[in-house]
C-alpha cells in the first residue's frame, strides 16, 4: 500500500507539473492582457525597422488624418472586432488587411493603405482578436482568425459593396489568418490572397523560437498544444497555412524577405508549392527582413501586384 501511494503521489506531482508546465506556455505565447500603447506612434522595434521608422511613422500619421469609417463586426463565438474603412475608389477592389502576431492594424498595415491607394484600392484594416481596439485576450495564429476572416468578407458584401472584388491581404500571422481562411466556401467576390512573409503552420512557428531560445521544441511544444487546448479552447494543429494550400482555389501572390530571421523564407516557399491554386505567384525580396518587403522594394512590390491581380478583376472598376 505504500507503494502504492507513493506511485499515486509522483503521478499527481507529475500531472501537476504538465498542467503548470502548459498553463506557462498558453500565458506566454497565446494570451495577450489588454494593455494601452504607451508610444504615441506604435512603430515596430528593432535594428531591421530602424532604417524605415520615420516613414512608418509618416504613414500612421497620414492615415490618422485620411477619411475613414470605424466598423465593426461580431465574430462567430461573439466576440466584437473592430477596424477602420477607408475608401480611395468608388467601386474598386476592396482589400481586407490582417496584421501580424502581437501587432495591430495601425502598427502594421498603415503603410499598406497607402500601398492600397497607388494601386486604386480600397483598404478595410482589422484589429484582430486580442488586439488593437478588437475583443479577446487570446491569439490563435490563424485557427480561429480565419473564420473571423469570414465575418469581414460579409460585412463588405452587406455593408459596402454587395459585387465588390475583394482582396484579403495578410502580414506575418495576418498572412496566416487569410491562407488559412482560402480553403473555406469562399464567395466568389474574393479574387484572391495576398500573403506576406507568412508561417508555414503554428507548430512550425513555434517550435522555430523555441529552438531559437535553445529549448528543445520537441519536448516542449506538446505542453504548447495541452495549453491551447485546457486554457484557450482551440487546437493550435486543427487549421494550417500549409494544409490550406492544399484545396485552395483563389490565386494567392506571396511576397517574403530572403533575409527574414523571425519567419524563414522557406516557409512561404513550401506554401507556394503547396498551392493548388491554377493563379499563383511568389516574390522573394532581397535584403528584406521580417514585414518589409514593401518599405525595401516598394516599386517591385506595387509592379508585382498589378501584374497579378490586373487579369483577374471581375467586377471593379480598377483600370485593366
Amino acid at each position: 500500500m505504500e507503494i502504492l501511494f507513493w506511485c499515486l503521489l509522483a503521478l499527481v506531482a507529475i500531472a501537476v507539473l504538465a498542467l503548470l508546465t502548459s498553463a506557462v506556455c498558453f500565458f506566454m505565447i497565446f494570451y495577450f492582457p489588454k494593455r494601452r500603447e504607451s508610444d504615441e506612434y506604435p512603430i515596430p522595434k528593432g535594428e531591421i525597422y530602424e532604417p524605415f521608422h520615420e516613414q512608418m511613422i509618416e504613414w500612421i500619421r497620414q492615415a490618422r488624418t485620411l477619411p475613414h469609417t470605424d466598423v465593426s463586426v461580431t465574430s462567430y463565438d461573439g466576440l466584437t472586432l473592430r477596424g477602420r474603412y477607408y475608401e480611395h475608389k468608388k467601386g474598386g477592389p476592396i482589400e481586407i488587411m490582417f496584421h501580424g502576431y502581437r501587432g495591430n492594424s495601425e502598427q502594421d498595415l498603415s503603410g499598406g493603405v497607402f500601398r492600397c491607394r497607388s494601386l486604386g484600392h480600397n483598404a478595410l484594416v482589422v484589429d484582430q482578436r486580442g488586439a488593437g481596439r478588437s475583443d479577446g485576450h487570446v491569439v490563435t495564429f490563424g485557427v480561429k482568425e480565419s473564420r473571423d476572416c469570414l465575418a469581414w468578407i460579409d460585412f463588405v458584401l452587406q455593408n459596402i459593396a454587395p459585387d465588390a472584388d475583394i482582396i484579403l491581404t495578410g502580414i506575418s500571422m495576418g498572412a496566416a489568418t487569410v491562407l488559412t481562411a482560402s480553403s473555406f466556401d469562399l464567395p466568389s467576390n474574393v479574387i484572391g490572397v495576398l500573403a506576406d512573409c507568412g508561417y508555414t503552420s503554428a507548430r512550425d512557428i513555434i517550435c522555430k523560437v523555441i529552438r531559437d531560445m535553445k529549448l528543445p521544441a520537441k519536448f516542449f511544444y506538446p505542453f504548447v498544444r495541452l495549453g491551447a487546448l485546457l486554457f484557450g479552447g482551440f487546437d493550435p494543429d486543427a487549421r494550417s497555412p500549409i494544409k490550406s494550400m492544399q484545396c485552395c482555389r483563389v490565386p494567392v501572390i506571396f511576397f517574403h524577405g530572403d533575409t527574414d530571421a523571425f519567419v524563414p523564407h522557406w516557409m512561404s516557399e513550401e506554401n507556394y508549392r503547396a498551392c493548388v491554386a491554377e493563379h499563383k505567384r511568389l516574390v522573394l525580396t532581397p535584403n528584406a527582413g521580417h514585414g518589409i518587403c514593401f518599405p525595401v522594394n516598394p516599386d517591385t512590390y506595387l509592379a508585382e501586384m498589378k501584374a497579378f491581380f490586373t487579369p483577374i478583376y471581375k467586377n471593379s472598376k480598377a483600370e485593366k
